[in-house]
């Protein structure tokens, strides 16, 4: 019996030595895992600044994200941004006991060892919230085998509790619906509100809080888009789990249930959304390096010297390399969270790229469509021949990603024509949406030089804040940005600058000059005569600078460009804001020099804003992810000509729209019938392959620009090729918006203000010097 006795204390002696070995081992274990011997483990200072990916947000004036930069499309909210019912939704599917643990449920752990003994596998999972953001935030490693496998979750048990110790149970929630990845792009709760259902956090209603939640399974599996069905089943069994806890009632999950997704999808590309071309502008100039001329092409010399004079004047141009963080880093883009407020009114810029739509698509593409009939090798002009036009599409198969493939695997150019001549299934650009169609890609290149281009920007006057930037058609399309990185020919637009020059000689809008020929002696020796191509009753008599500019005479011009050097015009115009160079010859007035339209709407500025020339801008702050202010930004400003001056300009340009080539902003039923004060000049190439308007009010200046991709095609008429027939309407139906949105501060009843003591005679309109003529060409070659 003590035998019996002693072997029995013996094995209890063993059992609590194994007992305690074993608590002693686990003890130790996790006091390993913890200091991080047994491979990585965060500190409490990774825990309290988990790295994350935030996408930095482009916003504009009134407060509408425009787009996002980023290496995951993640934008943080605060749990006070959170829809309340998408909280509950969350707690009742992946972690009912969520306010009661520390981290670790030890019920759930022996429900799921319940559940795999019995084989019931909807007794749910024992990962908490807490662990499953362990593993948001510190990924698992490849892992070979379960023992590895088990080990990380220990791990992420260990990380789950430091967890609970360094936040509180609302924060943990918010960093988890901050970190999950919902898929198709929408990373974090804020995204995935937006692609899925175009709406906020705060918004979210129990169906689609439900659904979201439901993602979180395994959004792979749960995707709405690909698997509708699958994923509202998934969306029900969150509803159902939501009634089961308490958190809606029976009523309330039942209606719920029987509603459809209701999905409101926005795919996320950067190609599409508002103002594409501007947030495209933006990111290279705030990623752009300091200027290197080896890193550019030979005939790109220009281009150098204008990005070099960025980098210097310009805080944006090279923003996230010329700043740096605390730590000494720079600025990343798509990493760091920014919050860029610009100056762009979201409304405006609607409005704005509803204006270019419209007339290219309603007016101005099916003319030229109509114009292409008659053309002898489409869409290019009569005066080219075959062998010229030939020519221009070989240097564009060149210019081509398809001859590039090519020529790298070897092919000759022989069976590289042979393959563009080939028809091929492709998507094609069209106004009433891109069509699937079988086409060449030649006559694919053909097809995309006839569709005609037009760019628009707005900026206020006052402040240089640019409202609206619009720098194409279509950005999926035709991604060159005509407002800031195209330069064209500005035509009669340019004229207003020479009259400039005139009125700070002492001339004035009613001086009246000769409507005769000009002739001027060239440096070569030769003579150039300037005279207008088109009759009128008023050649060879006196008329008055107004009537000379309202109608953009260019015999009146040469007459003004005979009285100054051309060098004198070319300083006036670097002091309004002109950096694009301009030929100092006398031709010059013809406007033949090639300037971008962000140019030239900032110097038709300068003439509202009593002539100080503000430059445009484009930001006014940059905030970090915290919502710390990091950068401002401001308008450069100069004194560029003489208040009495710019009034003189402004009065000279109102003839134009009151009595001139712009006067279908007054009597047009389309995109007229404007009453307020406007100023403003039509501008024309000598072969209509650019069409020019910049209008000025007392609050705005806009300015438009309308062409195709290659000068060689154009209208081959001045009725239908000058610029108050080809950029002009753009103009019109954008300010008629503006005007009619009383959420906006413009309006026309304002007037520009006339400078004190002005006593200089502007009453100037003798009908025998001005009349309004409805189908008068613009230009007088």
């Amino acid at each position: 019996m003590t035998k019996d006795i002693s072997v029995y204390k013996k094995y209890i002696r063993l059992f609590w030595y194994l007992y305690t070995a074993g608590v002693v081992a686990v003890f130790l274990m996790f006091f390993m895992i913890a200091q991080g011997w047994l491979g990585f483990m965060p500190s409490f200072e990774d825990l309290e600044n988990p790295e994350s990916l935030l996408a930095s947000e482009v916003v504009s004036a009134d407060g509408v994200v425009m787009g996002t930069y980023f290496k995951e499309n993640r934008s943080f909210v605060n749990y006070n941004e959170l829809s309340p019912v998408l909280l509950k939704a969350l707690v009742a599917t992946e972690d009912v006991r969520y306010y009661d643990h520390s981290g670790i449920d030890i019920r759930g752990l022996i429900r799921v060892v319940k559940g795999i003994v019995t084989g019931n596998t909807n007794s749910g999972g024992g990962s908490t919230i807490s662990q499953q953001l362990a593993k948001m935030l510190f990924p698992r490693d490849n892992l070979d085998n379960k023992l590895q496998l088990i080990f990380r979750k220990f791990k992420e048990w260990v990380i789950a509790v430091k967890l609970e110790k360094s936040y509180t149970k609302e924060e943990i929630l918010t960093m988890y619906l901050n970190k999950y990845d919902f898929l198709n792009l929408a990373v974090g709760i804020k995204s995935a509100a937006t692609v899925y259902f175009n709406t906020t956090p705060d918004k979210l209603t129990l169906s689609q809080s439900a659904m979201l939640v439901g993602m979180a399974k395994n959004s792979s599996l749960y995707n709405p888009v690909r698997r509708p069905e699958l994923t509202q089943q998934r969306r029900n069994v969150v509803l159902a789990q939501m009634e089961k806890y308490g958190y809606i009632s029976k009523a309330e999950q039942n209606d719920a249930q029987s509603q459809p997704l209701n999905l409101d999808y926005h795919k996320v590309d950067f190609k599409t959304g508002l103002a594409p071309y501007f947030r495209e502008y933006l990111r290279q100039a705030l990623n752009a390096d300091q200027p290197k001329r080896s890193d550019y092409a030979g005939w790109q010399i220009q281009k150098y010297k204008e990005d070099s004079v960025e980098w210097v004047v310009n805080p944006l141009y090279g923003w996230c390399k010329k700043n740096k963080k605390a730590d000494g880093s720079t600025y990343n883009l798509y990493r760091d969270g920014l919050k860029i407020i610009t100056t762009i009114d979201s409304r405006m810029q609607t409005y704005a790229e509803e204006a270019v739509n419209k007339h290219l698509k309603e007016n101005l593409q099916p003319s030229f469509n109509k114009h292409m009939r008659v053309l002898k090798n489409r869409p290019f002009s009569n005066d080219l021949s075959a062998e010229v036009v030939d020519g221009i599409m070989n240097q564009g198969i060149k210019q081509s990603k398809r001859y590039w493939l090519a020529k790298n695997s070897g092919k000759s150019w022989d069976e590289i024509k042979q393959e563009f001549n080939r028809p091929v299934e492709m998507s094609v650009f069209s106004y009433k949406g891109d069509r699937d169609t079988l086409m060449t890609p030649l006559d694919s290149m053909k097809y995309y030089y006839s569709i005609l281009r037009s760019s628009f920007m707005s900026m206020e006057i006052k402040t240089g804040h640019v409202k609206a930037y619009v720098g194409g058609p279509d950005y999926r399309h035709f991604m060159y940005d005509m407002v800031k990185g195209g330069k064209r020919q500005v035509g009669s637009t340019v004229k207003p600058f020479l009259y400039t020059l005139a009125m700070q000689n002492g001339m004035s809008p009613c001086s009246k000059v000769p409507n005769v020929p000009q002739q001027f002696i060239m440096y070569d020796g030769s003579i150039w005569e300037a005279k207008n191509s088109g009759k009128t009753k008023f050649d060879d008599k006196m008329v008055t600078l107004k009537w000379g500019l309202a109608h953009s005479v260019n015999q009146v011009s040469a007459w003004v460009m005979k009285q100054y050097n051309p060098q004198s015009v070319v300083d006036v115009m670097k002091k309004m804001g002109i950096y694009s160079p301009i030929d100092p010859v006398p031709s010059m007035f013809l406007g033949t020099s090639d300037v971008t339209l962000y140019e030239m709407v900032g110097a038709y500025g300068t003439f509202a804003n009593k002539g100080v020339f503000t430059k445009p801008i484009f930001v006014t702050q940059i905030e970090d992810r915290h919502g710390n202010i990091i950068s401002t930004f401001r308008s450069d400003r100069h004194d560029a000509i003489d208040e009495q001056t710019a009034y003189l300009m402004i009065e000279l340009m109102r003839g134009v729209v009151d009595a001139g080539s712009g006067g279908r902003l007054r009597w047009s039923p389309d995109y007229g019938g404007f009453k307020g004060p406007i100023a403003g000049k039509t501008g024309t190439t000598q072969n209509h392959s650019d069409g020019w308007f910049i209008g000025v009010t007392p609050q705005l200046v806009n300015g438009s620009w309308t062409g195709a991709e290659l000068r060689s095609i154009h209208f081959d008429d001045l009725q239908s090729g000058q610029g108050a027939r080809m950029a002009l309407p753009v103009w019109g139906y954008f300010m008629r918006k503006v005007y009619a949105d009383r959420s906006l501060p413009y309006h026309d009843q304002a007037d520009f203000e006339r400078p004190a003591n002005f006593s200089v005679n502007i009453n100037c309109d003798d009908p025998e010097s001005i009349e309004q003529e409805k189908d008068n060409s613009e230009e007088f070659f």
